[in-house]
């Protein structure tokens, strides 16, 4: 199926991401056939996925395939129920049921849902529980022993709830309802024009072009050799959300700023011995790059027809395990220099997206101190347009509030914390969950304005002037 389509709408398509759930436990895996996957300690494979509904529920099988779970209507009456649990004694003896027949009842095929309900008609003690115990006692089992699995969409409240979950590190301790809040006070839209500096594996990229769905420019800032978008490759976005992403090094930002950035030092940086060697004909073959790369791969290919009508002609075997390498080498050294190429272009059109110094809006979410990369940042964006910093800590921030006061240029400031509670809401038993996240990050949002200095007004400077003349007025008389 084509990835155009299934990514349109509600089918699943090989090579698509997905996001695999069980009970509160997520994973982000590519569709792929006849690949294992590993999903709570259990090999499955994803073939019979392609094709299906998004949201669709199945079950495990035997090897590992997956089967559509059918919807069965089972009316859930517990015939008896005890008035309380206080006769009840958790000796371990109530279940008559071993570990090795419950296991033998898994090697026969037997369904999870056959094997609670065994369990209960085993259990000596399942009739004497309150109703409520017995809710809790049926929950349990069934996530213990029923392998049912929900193949949903990614998104980005799905993937912020992994990640959070799974590794909170990799993304600075972000939680889901804090980035959604980002993404409002940022005023993230489609075709605008947004800076997003981030280490949250891209998450809070991918949440930006999701928002934007497709329309607009993002330019993203990253510190190193190249940026981090595992996250973002998850929300299997089409080709063309790709084609609005732009990428700039942090490294190159004070070059923007003095009026000294040019695609030469970009180039040179990458291979020092072309900016020893360069010329001033180094402009007329950066406009031929293509070109040239272009004539190499045809004249690759008329070399590797020509090679196999000799061979073909003078009836030699395969190539050499030389030649083989060799031809190899080539093409690796001609795929690496594409990849350069497009690299410096689109950092090429990055940098003038930002010297134009009218994005539409800044967000920043990362490791580093916020102060350095707010003070160089800022320059690029239009003013009465709304920026949005993010931290896990509270101090960085306070400092960052300081200097913008300070240096002017922005008003509404504002540092908040977010806090989140989640509520189990059941009949009689609706309360505050009793484990519940500490703090979600600190968040520093403004608006920026257009610095002018401040013209002198001539009437303050003449009542100002006055009250000296006075003075000295005076000191003569006195003399």
């Amino acid at each position: 199926m084509d990835q155009s389509d299934s990514g349109s709408g509600r089918f699943i398509g090989d090579g698509d991401f997905v996001v695999l759930k069980r009970q509160d436990v997520f994973k982000a895996v590519q569709v792929q056939r006849r690949k294992k996957i590993i999903f709570e300690k259990q090999w499955i494979y994803l073939d019979n996925v392609i094709g299906k509904h998004y949201g669709t529920t199945f079950e495990i099988g035997q090897g590992g395939n997956l089967q559509t779970k059918r919807t069965e209507v089972t009316t859930t009456e517990l015939k008896e129920a005890g008035s309380d649990n206080r006769n009840i004694v958790d000796d371990g003896k109530s279940q008559k049921l071993t570990r090795d027949d419950i296991e033998a009842l898994k090697e026969k095929g037997i369904t999870g849902e056959a094997i609670v309900q065994q369990l209960i008609e085993n259990s000596a003690t399942f009739r004497d529980k309150t109703e409520f115990a017995q809710e809790k006692y049926i929950k349990k089992k069934k996530k213990k022993y029923e392998a049912v699995i929900t193949v949903l969409k990614p998104s980005t409240r799905i993937l912020a709830m992994m990640y959070c979950a799974r590794e909170p590190g990799k993304i600075c301790q972000l939680r889901y309802d804090t980035l959604a809040q980002m993404l409002t006070m940022g005023n993230i839209h489609a075709g605008s024009k947004v800076i997003v500096m981030e280490t949250c594996a891209g998450l809070v990229l991918g949440a930006v072009m999701e928002r934007m769905g497709g329309l607009g420019s993002v330019i993203q800032m990253y510190p190193g050799g190249g940026p981090v978008r595992a996250a973002t490759d998850s929300f299997g976005f089409p080709k063309s959300f790709y084609k609005g992403l732009y990428e700039f090094p942090l490294s190159k930002v004070e070059s923007l700023h003095t009026g000294t950035y040019s695609c030469r030092s970009s180039s040179s940086e990458q291979n020092p011995a072309l900016g020893n060697n360069e010329s001033s004909e180094t402009q007329d073959q950066r406009r031929d790059n293509g070109e040239d790369s272009n004539s190499a791969t045809e004249c690759e290919t008329v070399m590797d027809t020509n090679a196999q009508g000799q061979q073909e002609a003078s009836g030699e075997g395969p190539l050499s395990q030389e030649e083989a390498q060799k031809q190899e080498k080539k093409q690796l050294a001609l795929e690496k220099k594409r990849k350069q190429d497009e690299k410096r272009r689109k950092e090429s059109e990055a940098a003038t997206l930002l010297q134009e110094k009218n994005a539409d809006g800044l967000i920043v979410a990362s490791r580093f101190h916020p102060t350095p990369l707010m003070l160089s940042l800022l320059e690029f964006v239009a003013p009465s347009r709304p920026f949005v910093i993010y931290c896990q800590y509270q101090e960085p921030l306070l400092e960052c509030y300081t200097k913008l006061r300070e240096k002017g240029g922005v008003v509404n400031l504002k540092l908040s914390e977010t806090w989140l509670r989640s509520y189990q809401v059941l009949p009689d038993r609706s309360h505050p969950k009793l484990v519940m996240s500490g703090g979600g990050g600190y968040i520093l949002h403004g608006t920026t304005v257009a610095a002018e200095p401040a013209k002198p007004n001539p009437r303050t400077q003449e009542k100002s002037e006055e009250p000296a003349t006075k003075k000295i007025k005076v000191e003569e008389l006195e003399s």
